[in-house]
């Protein structure tokens, strides 16, 4: 095998392939990325793909082949050596066991592995729709922070996928926050309605990388148990968590006491601010009253912060408090300078929105952050 290629585009493709292999692989050769040099469909590319049974990653590059073949080496060491080579184009050729890449005046050399040994990658599953790869990437990336990282409750590590013909919700929680995201997307089928439960972390990541002007695909197969997405000539698929996501609708509340409109910027340095004297159970305390916000921390016996906002309160005087960490990340990712704030009791969740130049307070594009309070000392 031999070819050539542009340097940054081997180092985009292979780091995108090698971050979707296993830290530790069961076997070296699911550790591996499989480099095609010609001989698939297009004799002119290389095709630099990862696959380790449960996600799968390919990306096609413009190379000059020189000698079509495959060859499977180390991800993480070519990932390595690739983001550290000089800006030259790169030569890669394959003679036995060993592979040689030269670039500029660096040249590395490193053993191959058994391609016969590698599994064969899956096929992409049927067209579901396609969505703005911006819009895509926001309402993953608003989801997933929701979403619980403790594998032994597999069922709360994903992102449930609701389509409904046109519109496609996004949902994930870990039991102390939940967000919801709902957007429009063009369907394949406009009858199709289905649900699935995505690894949050695979889906996370691929929003990440399939950016550009492509819409980003989305392909399905249920039966296989396995989800496609493909943009800006990257295609990876990812096995579908077998778990029941929580009847998440039913803890949304459709009523509140008290509502409040605020300017997020200055909310989030104040809550970084205060939470510099909280305890390991950590809490702020929100006090709202008409027109300000009072956030306090702390104690005296480690110390203790407060700090004064101007807010908009519609409803009864409040007093709740969060834990910092939690309320920092739902504010966030509201992507928004104001945020629309509702609450029932001081016991009950929170929902928080985000509020547009064109919104009135509570409406929102699609998109809510519910948080369970923690209780207030007594």
């Amino acid at each position: 095998m031999k070819f050539r290629v542009e340097r940054d585009a081997l180092a985009d493709g292979v780091a995108w392939v090698a971050r979707s292999l296993p830290a530790r692989p069961p076997v070296p050769v699911l550790g591996g990325v499989l480099l095609d040099a010609g001989t698939g469909s297009n004799d002119q590319s290389l095709t630099v793909s990862g696959f380790d049974y449960e996600v799968s990653a390919r990306v096609e590059i413009d190379a000059s082949i020189g000698a079509a073949d495959r060859a499977l080496v180390s991800g993480r060491l070519l990932a390595d050596i690739t983001k550290s080579l000089p800006p030259h184009p790169v030569d890669v050729s394959v003679d036995g066991a060993r592979a040689t890449i030269t670039c500029g005046s660096a040249r590395f050399s490193l053993p191959t592995m058994p391609v016969e040994d590698y599994p064969k990658l899956p096929d992409m599953p049927q067209l579901a729709g396609s969505v703005a790869p911006d819009v895509f990437a926001l309402a993953v990336t608003q989801t997933a922070v929701a979403a619980g990282k403790d594998d032994t409750l597999p069922m709360l590590t994903g992102i449930r996928l609701e389509i409904e013909g046109s519109k496609l919700t996004m949902a994930a929680t870990d039991r102390f926050r939940m967000a919801v995201r709902e957007l429009e997307w063009q369907p394949g089928d406009a009858s199709l309605s289905t649900a699935v439960l995505v690894p949050a972390r695979t889906l996370a990541e691929a929003a990440k990388t399939l950016t550009g002007k492509d819409p980003v695909q989305l392909a399905l197969a249920e039966g296989d148990g396995m989800l496609g997405l493909s943009g800006n000539g990257r295609q990876t698929t990812t096995r579908l968590l077998d778990a029941e996501f929580p009847k998440y609708r039913q803890l949304l509340p459709t009523e509140h006491s008290s509502a409040a409109v605020l300017e997020v910027a200055p909310m989030v340095e104040a809550i970084k601010r205060v939470s510099l004297v909280a305890d390991r159970a950590a809490q702020v305390r929100l006090e709202f009253n008409e027109g300000s916000l009072r956030l306090s921390a702390g104690g005296d016996d480690e110390g203790s912060a407060e700090e004064q906002l101007p807010c908009e309160l519609d409803g009864e005087p409040l007093v709740i408090a969060f834990n910092p960490g939690y309320l920092l990340d739902g504010l966030n990712s509201l992507h928004t300078d104001r945020a629309h704030l509702s609450f029932t009791t001081p016991s009950r969740p929170a929902l928080a929105r985000p509020v547009s130049g064109d919104d009135l307070p509570g409406e929102s594009s699609g998109y809510l952050h519910l948080l369970m309070p923690v209780r207030l000392p007594g």
